[in-house]
Parts: C-alpha cells; structure tokens; sequence
C-alpha cells in the first residue's frame, strides 16, 4: 500500500466543508511552504470568504505576472551584466561562464529543493524525478526558446562535451533509481563527475585557445580568418547587447557632488525616453519603476565597457551595506539572518555592523571620478545578490503555483511534471533567453546542460552526502514512483538522443526548426502525460 504524499493529504482540503479549510490547512503540516516568505493556501482559505475564492485567485495571478516581471527585470539588467563582468575580469570563455556562474545562478532553487527533499526517503524519489522533469523542460523548451531567438552556429566540441557528461549523470541517476538506494561512494561519484566535468570544461578551452594561438601565428597577415567563437560573440555583443547605463544617464554633465550621483544612479526614469514612448510602455515602465528602484538600491553593476566601469561612490557604498543585508535576509527566507550569534546580536545586525564599517573606509579612501582598483569586486556582490532575488522571487512563484494546484485539484504527476516545474525553471529560462536576446546564444545553450549537469549531481550528490552525515548511516533509500520516473526518464532520453542526432545533420547550425521541433516534443510529452493521467493511455508499473 502506498502512503500519501503530501501533495494528496493538502489536496484533501477541497473536499472538506469550507468552516473546515481553514483550520485544516494550518494545522496540517503538508500544506505549509518550505520557503518563501507568504502562505498563499492560508490566504485563499483563511483571509478570503469562500463566495471570494474567484478574487482571490485573481489577485494571486495578477502577483505572479508581477513576479514574472521581477525575474526579468532582475536578469536582464542585474544578473546578466554581472555575469558578463565576472566573466570579463577572470578572462573566461563563454562555456566556461555558462557551465559555473550561470548555472550556479540557475540552480539555486533546484538545488535547496534537492536538499530539503533528500531528508526524507519518500520524496527523495520525488527529487530525482523533479529534476527529471526540469532536465527535459530545459533541453527542449529552454533550449529551443534560445534557437529561435538568436540562431547561431553551436560549436561542435562543447555541445558533444555536455550531451555525453548529462548522459552519463542520468544513468547514474536511473542506476541509482532501480538499486532504490544511493551510498556514500555513489554520492561522492556524483560530486567527483561534476568537478571532472568542469575540468573538462576548462582544459578543452585552453586546448582551443592555444591552438588558435598557433595558427594566428603561421597565418599571413592579409590573409582574411573566420571569426573564431570569442570573436563573433564579441562582435554580436557589440552590435545587439543592452546599454544598461544609458537609461540612467544624467542629462547635464559636468563635476557632480556626491547627493547628485546617488540621486542620478537611483533614478530608474530616462526622461527623454518617457517623452517619446507609447502609452503602453509608459505602463509597462511605471509597473517596473519599483522594481528597478529597490535592485538598483541593493544590486551593484559593474560593467566593464564604461570608462568609468559605472563606479557610482555613495551607491556603491551604500550598497556594501544593503547588499549583504539582502543575502542573508533572502537565503532560505531569512532564517539564517535572524540567528542570534552567542543569544546576543542577530546576524543581520553583524551584517550591518561589518558592512557599515566596510563602506565608511571606502567612502573615504576613493573619490568620485576614479573607481578603485578592487571595484570588480563588486560584480560578484552584485552577482550573488541578484542569483538570490531571482531565487527568492522564483520560491514565490512556486508556492503560488503550487496552491493553484491545490485549489483546482491537479493531481501530484501534473503539478510536478508542469507547474512546478515550470516555476523551477524561470530562472534558467529568463537568464538564458535575456542572455540569447543580449547576443551570447552559446553562452546560454551551454548554461542549458551546464545547469541542469550541475543541478542532478550537485543536487542529488551533495543532498545524499549530508543525509549520509545527518543520519550516520552508509546510504540513502530510494522510493521512486516506477511511472513517473519511467516517463521521465523516456522522455528525457529521447530529447537528447533527438539533439544529439539532428544538431550534427544540420552541421551544427542552430535554426528556428530545430527550435521547434524542440517546442513540438515538449508539447508532446506533456499530451502523453495527460492522457496518462486520465486513463486514456495505460502504462504498466515497473
């Protein structure tokens, strides 16, 4: 006999009386959130009378649009420049980026879910199968979504590179699911095949670097190249990326005071755009106005093209204060930032004090004009702090999505395989395709199987090692669901077999078809997996 998950004992709240829903849902605990900061089932329950559910529901679609609009906000003028800055001071190629930063960025939430899920051997299965269905959205959806917005040539090495390593994560992981156990060997497998893949990763761009190197050298001089990938990636930045500064450009010049800066970086309104926009953006803008106002306050920028490298003193000072107050506020929804260290100061008070100190002797040490020599510091502040509202934003969408899934009674095998992970994967799509839209598709192809690569065996590596350590034990059983594993596991297996069949027949130039038939498969899947659900089609447990 199978237990419940608790997907079903929450769901059970619709067939109760409605004087009843309330009490239920805060007395059990399966309908309570992991993270996030709002409980939207007791919200809909609770707060709204049952003769209000319509508006209720209303009001939670219209805050996840707002959440939609935050996400890209935050990768499109936040993430995404910072990324480029780090990758630009390190000196790294755009796989190299896309296989740590990005995906480090991109995995944020489906790592913690990982985490959380492997302390319990009934939703381990549930885990893997999680980041199953979020392998398959991101290797056809995601994937797909890149080449019809930026078609590009795909280099050939890398994409053979992470098809082959992704590969060999899901039969470990289909391995793992049929022994229904993982050790402690295994899980260390996990964690060493991801370093190796880095190292791969690493190595293979040196390789390539080296050996243009030496054919520049014994090439004529009049001779015209094709561009190598670094080149045509930097003259596509050059031509189609954003200019995140000229919107907050000021309109006089000349010397500034210190109060005239931190007016001008806070201001997210170009008045001379506003005149000259449609009355759509203008709703558009002013929607975002707040957005834009609270990250531009938080969230510093670097951007290396700008001579200046947008040092903004007072901002960036201030920053040094808000920005790691937002850290440990948004990591596991301020949990670790209201521990009181020894029962006397909480940690967000540390925080302030530290960054206080921090930012008064850099205020006094730099000037205006001239940003410091360790300003590209500031890129991975501003790198972490944004990976953290991305991931603070997608925790609310998930749990929005998930009460909806509630309330209109989808079963667990639904919500998990779309709306849930669809909430998983905003992130990654959202950073992937501002990246694409900015002019770097191979940077964001690559962050499609670097992240979901980083997110099975990190995830599943790392959240079985602490449950191994936790518990003192030698494994971690498993106790998969044989049919959604089974169609998991097919539907991700025949994605990348499609792929690695059809991108190296069209030469490894990436096209809108291909991008469609990648949409095509997903929508599919997602068929057989209704009709699945219903009845209409029969498959035998395993």
């Amino acid at each position: 006999m199978f237990s419940l998950s608790p997907e079903q004992q929450c769901r059970a709240v619709c067939g109760l009386n409605t004087s009843d829903r309330c009490d239920f849902v805060r007395m059990n605990p399966d309908c309570h959130s992991e993270g996030g900061y709002l409980d939207y089932l007791e919200g809909i329950f609770c707060h709204f009378p049952p003769n209000l559910l319509p508006l209720a529901i209303t009001l939670y679609v219209f805050w996840l649009l707002y959440l939609f609009l935050i996400l890209g906000v935050t990768a499109a003028k936040f993430f995404c420049p910072n990324l480029s800055a780090i990758s630009t001071n390190l000196k790294l190629s755009h796989n190299v980026a896309g296989v740590t930063f990005l995906a480090f960025g991109n995995g944020a939430p489906d790592i913690f879910s990982a985490l959380v899920a492997f302390s319990d051997p009934r939703t381990a299965g549930l885990a893997i199968g999680a980041l199953f269905g979020a392998g398959v959205l991101v290797t056809t959806v995601v994937a797909g979504g890149i080449t019809i917005l930026n078609p590009f040539m795909a280099a050939s090495r890398p994409f053979l590179r992470d098809i082959a390593f992704y590969m060999a994560a899901v039969f470990l992981t289909f391995t793992a699911l049929y022994l229904r156990r993982i050790t402690l060997a295994w899980a260390l497998g996990y964690l060493g095949l991801y370093v190796f893949y880095v190292v791969t990763v690493i190595l293979c761009t040196w390789v390539y670097q080296r050996q243009r190197s030496m054919s520049l050298v014994h090439s004529m001089p009049e001779t015209p190249e094709i561009l190598s990938d670094s080149e045509e990636d930097q003259v596509s930045s050059n031509t189609n990326s954003y200019d995140y500064g000229d919107e907050y450009r000021p309109l006089l010049l000349g010397q500034e005071t210190t109060a005239q800066i931190l007016i001008q970086a806070l201001n997210p309104l170009d008045y001379r755009k506003w005149r000259t926009q449609s009355m759509s953006c203008r709703l558009l803008k002013v929607a975002k106005l707040p957005v834009e106002f609270l990250l531009l306050l938080t969230v510093p920028v670097v951007d290396p093209d700008k001579d200046d490298r947008n040092w903004k003193r007072p901002l960036n000072c201030l920053q040094l204060v808000i920005s790691p107050l937002v850290l440990v506020l948004t990591l596991q929804s301020g949990v670790y930032g209201i521990y009181e260290i020894g029962g006397l100061l909480p940690v967000w008070a540390v925080v302030v004090i530290v960054g206080t100190a921090l930012a008064s002797v850099t205020f006094f040490a730099t000037s205006n004009r001239e940003p410091p020599r360790l300003h590209w510091l500031f890129a991975f502040l501003g790198f972490l702090t944004s990976a953290l509202w991305i991931n603070a934003a997608a925790t609310e969408v998930v749990n929005i999505l998930r009460s909806l899934g509630v309330v209109f009674r989808l079963s667990n095998t639904v919500l998990g395989l779309t709306l849930l992970a669809w909430g998983n994967s905003i992130g990654d799509a959202f950073s992937d395709f501002t990246l694409a839209r900015q002019g770097y598709p191979r940077m964001a192809f690559s962050a499609c199987f670097g992240g979901i690569i980083f997110n099975i065996l990190v995830g599943v590596g790392l959240g079985c090692l602490l449950q191994i350590a936790r518990n003192h034990a030698t494994e971690v059983k498993l106790e998969p669901d044989g049919l959604l594993v089974w169609v998991l596991a097919s539907a991700l297996g025949l994605s990348l077999v499609f792929s690695l069949v059809s991108v190296p027949l069209q030469c490894f130039q990436l096209s809108k078809t291909y991008g469609l038939c990648l949409l095509l498969f997903y929508v599919t899947f997602l068929i057989v997996v209704l009709l699945t659900e219903f009845g209409v089609i029969h498959l035998k447990r395993v």
